[in-house]
C-alpha cells in the first residue's frame, strides 16, 4: 500500500501498520501524538468538547505505546492524573475508556502493577456506575492474584497493604455515629466510610481466595473493627466471625453442582470404561467437598483470630467501644462485638474482666436474642478466668433463668449456660447453688432434666467434692476414696518437663542413623556444626572470655534419694558421664542402650524424658513427624486392646493432623459453642394455619397440577383415554358379568358357525 493512500484520520488502519513496522511510521505517530497533546489541553478546559475524538486518540496511543516507549513515557501518568483530578467532570463513557486503556497498558507491561493499583484504588469509592465498579474490582483482584500465582510477590503485597492501611486509617479520626439514635439522624452524607469499606471488602476477598493469608492482612481488618462508621465495623466483625454477608457480591458466581445420580445412571446405560469410572469418582468427590465447604461457611475464622497481633490490646479496645458507645449501637451490632470479643478471649485465654460486669445487665430471660448473649458469655470463659469475677454472673443466671416463675425452655437455657461456664471454670460455682440446680433433674420436662443431668455429670468429673455423697456416683466416690482432689485455681497438674511424644521422635532418629551407619562421633560433629556461631558453654577446662568454669565438690549433697537402688542408678549415671570421652566405653554404652531400648516397653518409652529438645532445634517438619509418630503409637496401642482413653487420644491426634493451625495447637472449635448448646433439645411446636398453608404451597412448587395423567402422556394435545383403552383395562369380573360374554355362552351351534365363517371372510379380505 502506498504512503499517499494512508489517511491519518483512519486510526485503526494506522495502528495496524505501526504494529507491523514501527520505525517506518514514526512520523505519522508523532503527528498523532502532537494532535493528542493539543486535544488533551482543550479537553481539560472543556471535557464535553471533542470527547469522542479524544477517546479514539487515547485508545490508539495505548495500543501502540509499547512500540514507542520513549515518546509515550508520560502517557500513563497523564491518564492517571486526568482520572484522579477530573473524575467528577468526565462523562461515563470517557471514564470507562480511560480505565480500560490504563488496564491495557498494564497488560502490555508498559506500567507496573503498583502504578495501576495506585490509580484504581481511589476510583472505587468515587465510581457510581455498578458495571465500572465491578470492572475495577475484578481488575484489582486478578492483578494481585496473577502476581502471586507462582510465588509470593512481597514487594507488591507490601505496597498494596500499605495503600489499604491508608484507606482505613484516613477516616479513623471521625466521631462514632452509631446505627441508632439522634446522632445517626443528624449525621449528614459526609464521611460514610466508602474508602475504608472498599479496603475491607477487597482484603476479605483476597483472604477468601487464599491469595493473602498473613498477619498483615488480618491487621487491616482488625483496624476496621474500630472504624467510626458502623458498616465498616460490621464488615470487619463478620470476617472474624466467619459469617460473611457479601459473598454473593463476589466476582465469581457459584456454579451449580452437577447431579451425581444422573451421571451414575448415564454411566450404567452408556459404555463402561475405566477412564469414565475415574472421572465419575473424581466428580463425586469434588461435589462432596463443595457441599462440605458450603455447610462450613458460617464457622468462625480460626486462622484469622490466631494471627491477631497483640490480642490483649485488641480485646480491650473492643470492650472500650462496646462500653463507651453502648447507647449509639443497636442490639444486633453490640452482639456482634460481644461474639468477637468472647472468641478472642476464649481463643487466646485473655482476661477482660470488665466484660462480665457489662454483660450482666443483659442477663434476663425476656431480653431479645438472649441465646446469642449467653453463647458470648460462655465462650469468653477459660481456665485462667478468675472465679471471683464469674461467681456473680453464675448467681445472676440462676436468679433470672432458674426459678418456678418461668417456662421450661428458659430453665433449660439457664442451666445449660451455667454448665458451659462451669465446664471452663468449675470454681465459679457455689456449693449451695449447685445442690439447688441439680434438683431440677427430677423435673417432668425433658429439656430441663437433660440440662440438670449434664450439670451433675460435669461436677462428678471435675469436682465431686461439691456434691452430696449420694449424688457423686460410683466412680467419683472411688476417686475421692483414693485421695484424688481437684486442683485449685491457678495450679497445674504437673510442670512441663518435656514435649509430649518427643521420645518417639528421638528413637526414630536414632533408628534412621543406625540404618545409615552414622557413628556417634559424626552425630556430635553435626550438632556442633548446627550450634556454630552460638555462645555455648564448653565442656573443656579452658576458660572463655569472661566465663569461668567452677568445679563443685558438693554435687552429692544435692542428690536426694528414696532408696539404695536409686543411689546405685545415679552413681552409674555419674560414672558414665565421667567416662563419656573414652571411645571404647562410649561404644559399649551405645550397645547397652540398644539392648535396653529393645527390652523397653512402650509405656516406659513414653515415661522417659528426652534430651532431644536441648540438643537440637526442632523444625516444623520435626513436629509434623512427631505428630505422625504419636498417631502410629496410639494406633498400635488401640490394636493391642487399649482403653477408651487411648482411643479418644488417637481421634484427637488425627483431627489435629487434619486441621493443624499455624500456631501448632489444637483447633479452637472445641472452645466455641452454638445457640443449640444453650437451648438444648426442644419439643417441636405445633404449626399454626398460616405455617401449614405455607408448607403446602412450598411442596407444590415445581410440581405439575393435581389430576390424573392417564391418557395424557406422550400426546400433542391432552385428552382422555379411548373406549378401546378403557375396555382393555376393564376389571375381569365386570367383563364376565357383561352381556357380550353371557351371549357367547348362550349362542347356538348355528350362530357360532355364522360368526366363524364371517371371521374367515374378513381375514381373507384383510390379507388380499
Amino acid at each position: 500500500m502506498g504512503r499517499g493512500v494512508l489517511l491519518t484520520s483512519n486510526l485503526p488502519q494506522l495502528q495496524n501498520l505501526i504494529k507491523r513496522d514501527p520505525p517506518a511510521y514514526k512520523e505519522e505517530f508523532l503527528q498523532q501524538w502532537n494532535h493528542y497533546n493539543s486535544i488533551r489541553q482543550i479537553f481539560q478546559i472543556n471535557p464535553d468538547e471533542n470527547a469522542q475524538h479524544f477517546r479514539e486518540l487515547v485508545s490508539f496511543i495505548a495500543q501502540v505505546a509499547q512500540c514507542y516507549p520513549k515518546e509515550t513515557a508520560d502517557f500513563p501518568s497523564q491518564i492517571s492524573t486526568l482520572l484522579l483530578e477530573s473524575y467528577g467532570t468526565l462523562s461515563p463513557d470517557t471514564r470507562r475508556s480511560l480505565v480500560q486503556n490504563l488496564v491495557m497498558l498494564r497488560n502490555k507491561d508498559v506500567i507496573t502493577s503498583i502504578t495501576l493499583l495506585q490509580t484504581l484504588f481511589p476510583l472505587l469509592p468515587k465510581t457510581t456506575s455498578s458495571s465500572l465498579r465491578g470492572f475495577i474490582r475484578r481488575t484489582i483482584l486478578s492483578d494481585i492474584r496473577t502476581a502471586n500465582l507462582r510465588s509470593k510477590n512481597h514487594k507488591l503485597n507490601r505496597a498494596v497493604q500499605a495503600m489499604l492501611f491508608g484507606m482505613v486509617e484516613r477516616g479513623m479520626d471521625a466521631e462514632v455515629v452509631g446505627d441508632k439514635g439522634k446522632l445517626k439522624a443528624a449525621a449528614g452524607p459526609g464521611n460514610n466510610g466508602e474508602e475504608a469499606m472498599w479496603a475491607v471488602v477487597l482484603t476479605k476477598e483476597l483472604w477468601r481466595k487464599g491469595i493473602w493469608n498473613d498477619a498483615k492482612t488480618v491487621s487491616i481488618i482488625a483496624l476496621g473493627c474500630f472504624h467510626p462508621v458502623v458498616k465498616v465495623q460490621s464488615a470487619s466483625l463478620h470476617f472474624f466471625l466467619g459469617s460473611d454477608e457479601d459473598k454473593e457480591d463476589s466476582d465469581e458466581e457459584e456454579e451449580e453442582l452437577p447431579d451425581v445420580k444422573a451421571l451414575q445412571h448415564r454411566r450404567e446405560v452408556n459404555k463402561k470404561t475405566r477412564s469414565g469410572e475415574k472421572k465419575l469418582q473424581k466428580l463425586a468427590k469434588a461435589v462432596k467437598n463443595k457441599r462440605k465447604k458450603k455447610a462450613e461457611t458460617t464457622t468462625a475464622n480460626f486462622p484469622a483470630i490466631q494471627l491477631l497481633n497483640d490480642p490483649q490490646t485488641f480485646g480491650e479496645k473492643l470492650y472500650d467501644i462496646l462500653n463507651k458507645y453502648d447507647k449509639r449501637f443497636s442490639l444486633d451490632h453490640k452482639i456482634l462485638i460481644m461474639q468477637l470479643l468472647s472468641r478472642v478471649m476464649g481463643g487466646h485465654k485473655l482476661c477482660v474482666l470488665g466484660f462480665y460486669t457489662y454483660i450482666m445487665k443483659y442477663l434476663t430471660y425476656h431480653q431479645l436474642r438472649i441465646p446469642a448473649i449467653l453463647v458470648a458469655l460462655a465462650q469468653s470463659v477459660h481456665d485462667f478466668t478468675p472465679p471471683d469475677a464469674l461467681t456473680p454472673v453464675v448467681r445472676k443466671l440462676a436468679q433470672e433463668f432458674v426459678h418456678p416463675g418461668v417456662g421450661s425452655e428458659v430453665i433449660a437455657a439457664g442451666i445449660n449456660a451455667i454448665r458451659e461456664v462451669c465446664r471452663r471454670q468449675p470454681w465459679s460455682m457455689e456449693e449451695d447453688l449447685l445442690g439447688d440446680l441439680i434438683e431440677y433433674r427430677k423435673s417432668r420436662d425433658k429439656a430441663v432434666t437433660a440440662a440438670a443431668r449434664g450439670l451433675l455429670q460435669l461436677f462428678r468429673e471435675v469436682n465431686p467434692g461439691m456434691l452430696k455423697r449420694r449424688e457423686r456416683g460410683k466412680e467419683a466416690s472411688m476417686g475421692m476414696a483414693k485421695g484424688g482432689q481437684p486442683l485449685p485455681f491457678g495450679h497445674s497438674a504437673q510442670a512441663a518437663v518435656d514435649i509430649e511424644g518427643l521420645v518417639l521422635l528421638e528413637d526414630h532418629l536414632k533408628k534412621l542413623r543406625a540404618e545409615d551407619g552414622v557413628a556417634s562421633g559424626d552425630e556430635e560433629q553435626d550438632d556442633e556444626a548446627a550450634w556454630e556461631g552460638w555462645d555455648v558453654e564448653s565442656d573443656s577446662d579452658e576458660s572463655s572470655d569472661g566465663w569461668i568454669n567452677v568445679d563443685s565438690d558438693s554435687d552429692d549433697d544435692l542428690e536426694i534419694s528414696d532408696s539404695e537402688d536409686e543411689d546405685d542408678k545415679r552413681k552409674k549415671k555419674g560414672k558414665g558421664k565421667a567416662k563419656a570421652m573414652d571411645g571404647a566405653e562410649e561404644e559399649d554404652d551405645r550397645e547397652a542402650a540398644k539392648d535396653g531400648s529393645a527390652q523397653e516397653t512402650a509405656e516406659e518409652a513414653v515415661q522417659r524424658v528426652s534430651s532431644l529438645a536441648t540438643t537440637k532445634i526442632l523444625t516444623p517438619a520435626d513436629f509434623a513427624l512427631l505428630n505422625d509418630l504419636r498417631i502410629k503409637a496410639a494406633s498400635e496401642a488401640v490394636e493391642r486392646g487399649a482403653g477408651s482413653g487411648t482411643k479418644r487420644k488417637l481421634a484427637s491426634l488425627e483431627s489435629q493432623r487434619k486441621t493443624l493451625l499455624a500456631s501448632g495447637e489444637s483447633t479452637l472449635a472445641d472452645t466455641f459453642i452454638s445457640e443449640d448448646d444453650i437451648l438444648g433439645p426442644r419439643k417441636k411446636t405445633k404449626a399454626d394455619y398460616a405455617e401449614r398453608i405455607a408448607s403446602i404451597e412450598k411442596g407444590r412448587e415445581g410440581r405439575e397440577k393435581y389430576g390424573s395423567l392417564k391418557g395424557k402422556k406422550n400426546k400433542a394435545t391432552p385428552s382422555s383415554t379411548t373406549n378401546r383403552e378403557k375396555a382393555r383395562n376393564k376389571p375381569i369380573m365386570m367383563i364376565l358379568a357383561s352381556g357380550a360374554v353371557k351371549g357367547k355362552k348362550k349362542a347356538s351351534l348355528r350362530q357360532k358357525q355364522q360368526k366363524l365363517r364371517a371371521h374367515i371372510e374378513r381375514a381373507k379380505k384383510a390379507h388380499h
